[in-house]
């Protein structure tokens, strides 16, 4: 009777450590977005492919096997946009000045709770909305935003009411769009969101609530939006407008996912 030992080399070790390395950073970058649920569906696929093969179902097999070579095709041209800025937010993360960013690459994040300057951002949100100046305001939570701050102007300042009020001063050249809070640090100004493609949303939804929505469809964030003809506030999560909120409701929105600083 012979036994089978399994002969681990040094090489086998580093092997599984650089998979696993991999395996994480790309769950951090796209943890809160949709594209979580795209890996994952197509991972369920190909387990269930794998299980049907193994127990020797031919025709189901050969089915699947089918829709997996051509539904990789089909992701590409379908997501092709979606994989384009992924693959800038790779590099914007891991490469600076034409060097990879190793502090990047072996990141972790322990931390699940986001402290944010939660009364100076209240403070502005009732400012704007008092004096009828429209507002969009991205705080981010787990998902990484740099794809989208990229496109506007990065300011990564410490947030302040008077920093978030002069953004969104009529006169001021960085008042289109919104900005992008990270932190205790307003990180990016005159930030251009991605548009839901909802169709059945009430008439009264402008481009900033539509901009919000289409947001928070991609990933985790929660955006403030002030109307700028009513002065009324609106908080986008989860691809959802809750409509015309008081600052009470404002604030426990704010509590409830975030830690003030």
């Amino acid at each position: 009777m012979s036994i089978l030992f399994l002969h681990i080399r040094l090489l086998d070790v580093l092997d599984i450590l650089l998979v696993a390395i991999i395996m994480y950073q790309i769950y951090r970058l796209v943890r809160g977005t949709v594209a979580i649920n795209i890996i994952l569906g197509i991972v369920l696929i190909y387990l269930f492919w794998a299980f049907v093969k193994m127990l020797k179902m031919d025709l189901l097999s050969n089915i699947l096997g089918q829709v997996i070579g051509v539904g990789v095709i089909a992701l590409i041209i379908v997501f092709q946009q979606e994989i384009r800025r992924f693959l800038i937010l790779i590099g914007t993360q891991y490469v600076y000045k034409n060097r990879i960013r190793l502090e990047n690459l072996f990141k972790v994040d322990f931390d699940p709770r986001y402290g944010i300057r939660l009364k100076s951002i209240l403070k502005a949100v009732i400012s704007l909305s008092t004096n009828k100046t429209g507002a969009l305001i991205v705080i981010k939570r787990k998902s990484i935003l740099d794809i989208y701050a990229q496109a506007g102007d990065i300011i990564d300042g410490n947030t302040s009411s008077r920093l978030i009020i002069s953004i969104f001063n009529k006169h001021s050249p960085m008042h289109d769009g919104a900005i992008i809070i990270d932190g205790i640090k307003v990180y990016a100004a005159r930030v251009i969101l991605p548009v839901t493609d909802q169709p059945d949303l009430p008439p009264e939804y402008g481009l900033r609530h539509r901009a919000a929505i289409g947001l928070t469809e991609m990933t985790d964030a929660i955006v403030i939006i002030v109307s700028e003809e009513t002065g009324q506030i609106s908080i986008a999560e989860n691809g959802k407008l809750q409509w015309g909120v008081n600052n009470k409701e404002l604030l426990e929105t704010l509590e409830k996912n975030f830690q003030s600083v």
